[in-house]
């Protein structure tokens, strides 16, 4: 575009520049600010444009780089999303958002939880099997030991309460001050009329818990948890042969008639839950072995993960016969539960310093005369035979929370009364024939 200035009169060359000066860098500069526009009319000459035009380039500059600086931040300080991730988002429909460290500083711990979980199960497995489970659950019980003050006795069994969420209505001492130590308060009673009885079941249930498994016995291999087997033979250890036949399977030697089957049930014990054990129907103790063992976690996250906890784990099994057959309850220990107690059986230490890793220890109750009954509340009689329980009799008590493992044999036509997962107390129905 070309503009045509009239001709002036006296000097029109020069009013003509003058004119082209201030046109020029207001077309050129249309976004610059009131100031410097006002320093453009002012300064008149080509030296103040100059220094104005400078002055708007370098403060653009300036700000382009802040913004450079702060986008490349950002990119820094995003947490790295998973293939996964990505893939339940694009699924999902939904947009995945970086998430900044800075506004959310849970974010890096997660991120630090998935990279740990990218090694491999074994590893991880193994390095938590070498941990000295024994030696910290000897520690744990010095210091449920130790006598706590009469004034620090209710803070701490309230935290525990409200922790695990402790039912103490139930208690025959609801006093928080009449417990000497934790460890008395892990093994409180019971009033009488809080666990009942089923009597329309022949089997009931040994403590309180949840039901981790139960069902038949197949191929001498026992669930743990869904998916997790362990060896029937390596549980119970080696048993009498009642037959001759050689190629019979370890369940075929359980069973005294070929009409009935095994099966198995599983109740986990959590620290607060109720923590004595009792008889689960009338039957006869003929042989008690300790396994010495780990004292690896019970829960059913960790038994997911462990093959054959059970059969790692220290555990006293007490076989005998009952009105089917074959009947045995096996206290299984865990991580602080280093200590199992049966009542009518005071021979029995658990959590020895020193033991030989796959041994095991005998005692048998048949004709055994020097036996001692302990009276904690159950009702047993020692007869020729062994040691008689009567169904709901106190049998014994774990320091924290465990697990019972109840085999047995019985007709084929046994039905199970229960759900997996299912909560369950001492004296309800497991299942009837």
């Amino acid at each position: 575009m070309v503009k045509f200035f009239p001709r002036c009169r006296g000097g029109g060359a020069r009013q003509q520049r003058d004119l082209l000066r201030k046109v020029k860098p207001r077309r050129r500069r249309r976004h610059a600010t009131d100031g410097e526009k006002e320093e453009e009319e002012g300064g008149g000459g080509r030296g103040g444009r100059t220094r104005t035009t400078a002055r708007f380039r370098w403060e653009r500059k300036k700000k382009r780089k802040k913004r450079e600086c702060r986008v490349r931040e950002t990119d820094m300080l995003q947490v790295p999303r998973l293939s996964l991730r990505r893939r339940l988002s694009v699924l999902s429909g939904g947009v995945c958002r970086p998430i900044l460290w800075r506004r959310r500083p849970i974010a890096f711990l997660c991120y630090a939880l998935s990279v740990s979980a990218l090694r491999p199960l074994a590893k991880r497995v193994a390095l938590y099997r070498s941990f000295p489970t024994r030696l910290l659950s000897r520690a744990w019980g010095r210091l449920n030991g130790v006598e706590l003050p009469m004034w620090l006795r209710k803070p701490v069994y309230s935290l525990y309460i409200w922790t695990f969420g402790v039912n103490m209505q139930e208690a025959a001492v609801e006093d928080l001050h009449h417990y000497r130590n934790l460890g008395e308060f892990f093994r409180r009673r019971l009033k009488a009329a809080v666990r009942p009885l089923c009597t329309s079941s022949c089997l009931i249930s040994p403590a309180d818990g949840r039901i981790l498994h139960f069902g038949q016995v197949k191929n001498s291999e026992v669930e743990q948890v869904k998916g997790v087997t362990y060896s029937l033979e390596s549980f119970l250890g080696p048993q009498k042969r009642r037959s001759n036949d050689p190629s019979s399977s370890f369940r075929d030697l359980l069973l005294s008639s070929p009409d009935n089957d095994l099966f198995h049930v599983v109740v986990y014990l959590a620290p607060g839950d109720y923590h004595c054990f009792h008889s689960p129907t009338d039957w006869k103790v003929e042989l008690r072995r300790h396994f010495p063992g780990s004292l690896l976690s019970v829960n059913p996250g960790v038994a997911r993960l462990v093959k054959e906890l059970f059969c790692l784990n220290e555990r006293v099994a007490l076989t005998g016969q009952w009105q089917h057959g074959f009947f045995s309850l096996t206290a299984v220990g865990a991580t602080n539960v280093g200590s199992i107690r049966v009542y009518f059986d005071q021979e029995l230490q658990t959590n020895a310093p020193r033991y030989s890793k796959g041994s095991f220890h005998d005692r048998s109750y048949v004709d055994d005369g020097v036996l001692k009954v302990a009276g904690e509340g159950g009702v047993v009689s020692v007869e020729e035979g062994g040691v008689v329980l009567q169904k709901g009799a106190a049998v014994g008590e774990f320091n924290l929370g465990s697990t019972i493992v109840l085999l047995f044999e019985a007709p084929k036509d046994f039905s199970f009364n229960l759900q997996p997962g299912q909560r369950i107390r001492v004296g309800e129905g497991l299942g009837s024939v």
